[in-house]
């Protein structure tokens, strides 16, 4: 039995994956999707990147979880890939989900060096957090329009989370890996996850739907995750 632990994106909490674990409980799985500090129901707790990264971490500790197959959405990789490697022999595999990737000494905004200035600039403007990007800018991906609402309306994004460095202890292309590119979001990965495709631990594989597939396709995204934890010769 594989352990899930999934983590969203900018502005989301557990509840964006509930469509997924329900899929996942369903196949014989254990799924626990995690809020971190600062956003959801965890709204008004002070948190950095490195909060981020023990909050999934704590997670895996507390409940003694094992077979962990790792999930990170969006910004939630960059996290998600620092905790991979501090949870040891835990980990099954993780599991990119158009996902940013950690790089050493950089943090979410310098791997997004056009958006940067508008990132930083928002985070200024709206007391030290990142709104949630107007309806418009989620046209085009797949989403109908209740799901976009409730993106809209969710969480302020703490900025530190966003603008401090990552910090690995060893090369993440050394760990057994999934990325999924969700092809609506731009047809290529980035130049960060194309060199780390390049390791024969890591797999790539396309979902035809836009940059928030547990929304779009909840199925799919779960047919591909339980696909990824059946892998053999997965373990770090």
């Amino acid at each position: 039995m594989t352990e899930f632990v999934l983590v969203a994106g900018a502005w989301l909490g557990a509840w964006a994956w509930d469509e997924v674990v329900s899929e996942l409980r369903a196949a014989g799985h254990r799924a626990h999707a995690v809020t971190l500090s600062g956003l959801a129901e965890r709204q008004g707790e002070p948190a950095g990147q490195r909060t981020h990264v023990t909050d999934i971490v704590d997670r895996v500790e507390r409940l003694d979880l094992r077979d962990v197959v790792l999930v990170g959405h969006s910004y939630a990789g960059i996290p998600v890939g620092q905790a991979a490697e501090r949870i040891g022999d835990r980990l099954s595999r993780i599991v990119f989900v158009d996902s940013n990737v950690p790089v050493d000494g950089e943090s979410f905004v310098s791997a997004w060096p056009e958006g940067r200035p508008m990132v930083e600039a928002s985070i200024a403007r709206n007391g030290g957090f990142w709104p949630p990007l107007g309806a418009e800018e989620y046209e085009g991906q797949g989403l109908e329009d209740a799901q976009i609402a409730r993106i809209v309306h969710s969480t302020p994004h703490p900025g530190a989370t966003l603008t401090e460095p990552a910090a690995l202890a060893r090369p993440l292309g050394e760990l057994p890996a999934t990325y999924v590119k969700c092809l609506l979001d731009g047809a290529e990965p980035n130049e960060d996850v194309a060199r780390l495709l390049k390791s024969e631990r890591w797999e790539l594989v396309r979902m035809d739907t836009g940059h928030w597939p547990m929304f779009s396709q909840p199925h799919e995204l779960a047919r591909i995750l339980l696909a990824a934890a059946s892998r053999t010769g997965s373990r770090a």
